[in-house]
């Protein structure tokens, strides 16, 4: 994978909206529309929403269904060198849901 900035990569992961999509991901390709109804935004939005991580390759665009790298997520998510960043992320995560 190309250098992204990781921090970027973290804060995309653990937006709020972005990470029920990417939930969604995991089991599967899902339609964009179908992601846009799910989070009650529009479609663009989504688009907008994970660029980004589209750029990076961890989300892929098919004609209109997204999917994920569940392998790149994982070693993102995995790496040593965000670990702080994660954990700064699930605690931002956890307060939006409580």
């Amino acid at each position: 994978m190309a250098e992204f900035d990781k921090e970027k990569i973290i804060e995309c992961i653990f937006d709020p909206d972005i990470s029920v999509v990417l939930a969604e991901l995991e089991s599967g390709g899902k339609e964009l529309s179908y992601l846009a109804e799910k989070i009650g935004v529009t479609e663009d939005e989504i688009k907008n929403r994970l660029a980004y991580l589209i750029d990076c390759n961890l989300v892929k665009v098919k004609s209109l269904v997204y999917s994920i790298d569940i392998e790149k997520l994982a070693k993102i998510m995995e790496g040593d060198e965000n670990y702080e960043n994660v954990t700064d992320g699930l605690t931002k995560l956890d307060s939006y849901l409580n």
